[in-house]
């Protein structure tokens, strides 16, 4: 049998040892007379938590989830447009959304129990609302309640809806 040729070891390299470049900021006392002072980090609005308020009138909502008033006098909103106004409103509930992405659907007095409210929903996952079951009162009101499911716990979140010219707006809400 032949045997393979024997192949001369390699020489291997030692690693090269460097200087550690500095990695503290320069501060106050170290910056020469001609240099600006450093701007902070830009956050793509990944921490900006302050939301105001909306004072002007709002913009109707369009889309197709808008709470539009379409057809007859006694036409009542879409199932559609009901469960994600109820979706969005229980994850501000629970903590998961700002108040002021649904501040265009509700009447400032409503917005503002909204925001007093704060987190009521108390649960670990996200919650997932159910089919909306609608009640028309009377023309131009609509009561909606939707089931919360928050994993173990479930909450139920009651609606009221007004139309306001071609708009219904959400002028109060409950949930236990």
């Amino acid at each position: 049998m032949s045997s393979l040729p024997r192949r001369s070891p390699r020489p291997v390299t030692l690693p090269r040892l460097r200087a550690v470049p500095p990695a503290d900021p320069p501060y106050d006392d170290e910056r020469g007379p001609g240099s600006l002072p450093v701007a902070p980090p830009p956050t793509q609005g990944a921490l900006a938590l302050a939301y105001d308020p909306p004072c002007e009138p709002r913009e109707p909502r369009t889309g197709p989830y808008a709470l539009r008033a379409g057809g007859a006098a006694g036409s009542t909103p879409d199932e559609r447009g009901l469960r994600s106004l109820g979706q969005a409103m229980a994850e501000i509930l629970a903590g998961r959304r700002p108040p002021s992405t649904v501040a265009d659907r509700l009447t400032e007095r409503a917005y503002a129990e909204l925001v007093r409210a704060g987190r009521m929903i108390h649960t670990r996952r996200p919650p997932m609302v159910g089919l909306p079951h609608v009640n028309q009162p009377r023309d131009g009101a609509v009561e909606a309640c939707v089931l919360v499911r928050c994993g173990e716990r479930s909450h139920v979140l009651a609606i009221r809806l007004e139309r306001h010219g071609t708009q219904w707006l959400c002028t109060d809400f409950e949930t236990a």
